[in-house]
């Protein structure tokens, strides 16, 4: 279920908002994020609907936590019916817009601006899901204190040991935070990763990091593509998507070389039964249809093959530098803008 299905917001097909008079654009500063609410819904429940996480508790005006302060248009503070002042402060779970509004709430962040800290987790649940994969569940005391934006990265914190960095697989507003933990006894770091968190023992985070993530619904169509435990970050995305009114397609492109790599791809399906905008597309190297030669052309082929409108869609990736730069250089050239192509890659392995 929806955000919105839980709450009894009522969502707008995008194509009809531009025509509807009676919406307003909401734009909060220092952040820059914008979103639309109509004249029957408070400005703290559409910045909801839009997937914008505004500090709130009561809800009702009396914890004053979702105050904000009003730089230009015009508001009306729903319980004494009086219009508020340009300058003035407000609730927002008390106002309604009564035209465009400008909003100083320095409490909201931008995209992956938030700073990161650390924190020390407990360990809820340690559990093998594919031949090579953990899904792992923590807790983190006082939840409501931390927050991130869907897509971001953490990194687990052991003692003498450097930083390994794991993307966080569930939405923002989820309790528990959820990580996918690829490990083998090859793979020494992320072994010991897992030995320490089965012992038992609560661990150190740093979170959140990364920049290629989002801090509200975007108001075009989205392209995600993943390869192996990329698919982590993709659900965090997918997950904080579902609680909001974003209703443009989405589509998620998953490549792995063998079936078995596929670790949810049952939970990818029920997304797709469940969720009329989206469409999952996996990708598999041994499958008789494909033509996979072991690196990543059979993915990025697929994504250029999928039908978008490059000039109109935002673009998340997820994998090895060496698949998330072939991918970029495909959709720059064929008429994607670079500035719509996310990927933590492009932060920590520039070219």
């Amino acid at each position: 279920m929806t955000f919105g299905a839980a709450w009894g917001l009522k969502f707008r097909c995008p194509a009809l908002i531009e025509k509807d008079s009676h919406l307003h654009r909401v734009v909060l500063w220092p952040s820059g994020l914008r979103y639309l609410v109509d004249l029957r819904t408070d400005l703290l429940s559409a910045a909801a609907e839009a997937g914008i996480a505004v500090p709130a508790a009561c809800r009702n005006g009396v914890c004053e936590i979702c105050e904000a302060r009003l730089r230009s248009g015009a508001a009306l503070n729903t319980r004494n019916q009086r219009e508020i002042s340009i300058g003035e402060r407000l609730m927002m779970c008390r106002t309604r817009a009564l035209a465009d509004l400008e909003l100083e709430i320095t409490a909201v962040m931008a995209a992956g601006n938030n700073q990161p800290r650390k924190v020390q987790a407990k360990v809820v649940d340690v559990r093998s899901i594919s031949h090579d994969v953990y899904r792992v569940e923590l807790e983190i005391p006082r939840r409501r204190e931390l927050s991130f934006h869907a897509g971001q990265y953490l990194s687990v914190n052991l003692p003498d040991a450097d930083p390994c960095y794991f993307s966080i697989a569930s939405s923002p507003s989820a309790q528990n935070i959820e990580l996918h933990i690829q490990a083998s006894p090859d793979w020494v770091s992320a072994q010991k990763v897992i030995d320490a968190l089965t012992s038992g023992q609560d661990v150190t985070l740093e979170l959140p990091h990364g920049k290629a993530c989002l801090a509200s619904a975007p108001e075009k169509p989205v392209l995600l593509v993943a390869a192996g435990t990329g698919f982590a970050q993709m659900k965090s995305l997918v997950d904080y998507l579902r609680e909001t009114s974003f209703n443009h397609p989405i589509k998620l492109y998953w490549g792995v070389r063998k079936h078995e790599d596929m670790y949810l791809r049952t939970l990818a399906q029920q997304w797709e039964r469940d969720w009329p905008p989206f469409t999952f597309l996996p990708v598999v190297g041994d499958d008789e249809d494909n033509d996979w030669g072991g690196h990543h052309d059979q993915l990025v082929r697929a994504v250029l093959a999928s039908g978008m409108d490059w000039k109109n869609v935002e673009v998340h990736a997820s994998g090895s530098p060496t698949m998330v730069y072939t991918l970029m250089d495909a959709l720059v050239e064929a008429g994607l803008p670079q500035a719509a192509f996310f990927s933590d890659v492009l932060e920590y392995a520039p070219r």
